[in-house]
């Protein structure tokens, strides 16, 4: 389940990316279906999936960081300074449990809480029939909160550093009725945070990268 979304996801980011060559001439300057002024604002589930790359696990040596999926409601809101482009703020929090595996064993560390706001600034291509499509680039910022250990692990207390990075994105909005619509929304993070536990007897840095996966409904003011 997990590959087939991140393989949607992908196709997704790159089915977007090639929209200019293969619409038509006008894609960047054609109607969008938005004017300046507009506010738009979705209300989405989404799949957080992270990658857990390049894991580092000091006085574990061979073990890696694994991260759980985790799933949500997502608000977000964009303005648009012109028909083209917007600036989109996401709101999301979710919860994923850690562990740590060299492959043949498996250690429950404990779960986390996380709160990713994206601010994205995104560019709005001239519609395709009823698609409205979009990409765009930004920054995220994760907050760890709300950490607990697990329970015989061992480990008492867990500590998890903000993290910062850049994000990309792409999706498309459908109408639907009135000023109503439908909208798929693929984001890629790329984070890395520091973990500590039992107050840094064991250290972890950890590349997060997670790919997250919308879809909801929009209403445009």
């Amino acid at each position: 389940m997990k590959t087939s979304l991140r393989l949607a996801a992908a196709a997704l980011l790159a089915a977007t990316a090639c929209t200019p060559a293969m619409a038509l001439p006008n894609i960047f300057t054609g109607p969008t279906g938005y004017q300046a002024g507009d506010i738009m604002v979705h209300l989405s589930a989404i799949g957080v999936l992270p990658e857990n790359l390049g894991s580092n696990v000091s006085q574990l040596p061979g073990f890696r960081v694994k991260t759980s999926d985790g799933v949500s409601p997502e608000i977000d809101g964009s303005y648009f300074f012109t028909p083209h482009l917007s600036l989109q703020l996401i709101a999301a929090s979710t919860r994923h449990n850690v562990s740590v595996s060299n492959g043949a064993a498996s250690v429950k560390v404990g779960a986390t809480w996380v709160l990713p706001p994206t601010l994205t600034l995104q560019y709005h291509f001239a519609q395709i029939g009823r698609v409205r499509p979009y990409a765009g680039i930004g920054i995220t910022v994760a907050f760890f909160y709300g950490q607990s250990p697990s329970n015989g692990s061992g480990f008492t207390a867990t500590h998890y550093s903000t993290g910062v990075g850049p994000a990309l994105d792409a999706g498309f909005d459908v109408p639907i009725v009135g000023n109503w619509s439908v909208n798929v929304d693929v984001k890629q993070m790329f984070i890395v945070t520091a973990a500590s536990v039992n107050h840094g007897a064991v250290h972890a840095i950890t590349q997060l990268d997670p790919t997250v996966v919308g879809v909801g409904v929009g209403y445009k003011f």
